[in-house]
């Protein structure tokens, strides 16, 4: 068995455009005023069958169609990837196609033909639940409508996720509390919830600079918060199998879960980046961020991909490590002394289980909930000597 199939195997489309662009928002997403779905489709089909003629058959867990805002995306364009897809690679038995959505009345209409077309899945982006911090976070639904799309979102899909942002600007603990216990209430099987973070060329990181970005949490109240969401999530039965989701048993994130468990990816379309196992070889895929670009380079020469590096075994080692101890289930210890070739030190795993930060159960390694909150930290001493 090669190393990938611990994981599986996704297929992620990735399209750029957005309605606006979020302040806090990093992601490789472009407002457009005129986008000729037409030639987008004939682009990505053509990546379709360039990344199916190089891997070759296999078994496909997931599709997921990420963004940028693809609710933008007219239901046939996706009907017809996920077809084009499926006409390459024999589904598993749990196949899930996910598509994320903003819950804006207009996008909520399409629901219906994204699940004829093949999806199963939606995750929606609310981040917040009240008006004036979906007015500072730069959403474009309000609070009404954001209900509106999750209920159009529930009649059409039997899985239904959606996101929430805390740590927000004069956010208080209380206040998160409250919210969280709102969305808890609303009978849904999935939730990621991200702490801010304020990133380097964003419009929130350049006020930031300035002095300009205002009433965000101190370290220790945001770290409150983080506790206060297990706390609660874990009550309502929907405990954090990652570090920033939370499912009901059996509705983790099926794609998500191949990332984490360092399975392959495919990535296609503008800024889409990818693990592909080739010929026994990790292969780390990029492609070109603007979408005319992207485009233009699909239609040339039948290539979106800018560069490609083979990984290393100590690198997919470490990287597996990085991906892994972000679930609640751990990693296999035997797994990564198979890919790095050494094993991590006995002595380093005792001092970190008797720091609570590691639990050591056989041949899983688990990072604990307060481990999780210095995660980084974590994987610099466990790395230190590979």
């Amino acid at each position: 068995m090669e190393d990938w199939q611990n994981g599986g195997f996704g297929f992620y489309v990735h399209w750029p455009f957005c309605m606006a662009k979020c302040p806090y928002c990093d992601f490789n997403s472009h407002v457009s005023k005129e986008i000729d779905q037409k030639q987008w489709r004939s682009a990505y089909l053509s990546e379709i069958d360039r990344v199916a003629e190089e891997i070759g058959p296999r078994t496909l867990n997931t599709i997921y169609f990420g963004g940028g805002t693809p609710s933008l995306m007219d239901p046939d364009l996706v009907a017809a990837i996920i077809e084009r897809i499926r006409t390459h690679w024999p589904t598993a038995n749990d196949f899930e196609v996910t598509l994320e959505a903003n819950p804006t009345s207009i996008e909520a209409g399409r629901f219906q033909g994204y699940r004829d077309g093949g999806v199963s899945r939606i995750s929606m982006g609310y981040q917040a639940l009240n008006d004036e911090d979906l007015r500072r976070l730069g959403r474009m639904h309000t609070a009404k409508e954001g209900m509106e799309a999750f209920e159009i979102a529930k009649n059409a899909f039997d899985r239904v996720s959606f996101d929430l942002i805390y740590a927000r600007q004069d956010q208080t603990l209380d206040a998160w509390r409250d919210e969280l216990t709102r969305a808890l209430e609303l009978s849904i099987d999935h939730l990621s919830l991200y702490q801010l973070t304020i990133e380097q060329g964003t419009a929130f990181g350049d006020r930031y600079e300035r002095g300009k970005l205002r009433g965000l949490p101190s370290e220790d109240l945001a770290t409150d918060m983080f506790f206060v969401t297990q706390e609660l999530c874990d009550k309502a039965g929907m405990s954090a199998y990652e570090v920033s989701n939370h499912a009901k048993l059996g509705s983790e994130s099926r794609h998500n879960l191949v990332y984490w468990r360092y399975g392959d990816y495919a990535g296609i379309g503008p800024g889409a980046h990818g693990r592909i196992t080739v010929n026994g070889q990790k292969i780390a895929t990029e492609t070109l961020r603007q979408p005319e670009a992207w485009l233009q380079a699909v239609e040339k020469s039948s290539n979106g991909e800018t560069e490609r590096d083979i990984v290393s075994k100590a690198d997919q080692a470490s990287e597996m490590l990085m991906m892994g101890l972000r679930l609640s289930e751990g990693v296999s210890l035997e797994r990564f002394s198979a890919l790095s070739g050494s094993k991590i030190s006995s002595q380093t795993l005792e001092n970190l289980s008797e720091m609570g930060m590691l639990l050591l159960d056989g041949d899983r390694l688990r990072a604990t909930p307060q481990g999780r909150v210095i995660l980084n930290a974590l994987l610099r001493e466990l790395l230190v000597d590979i």
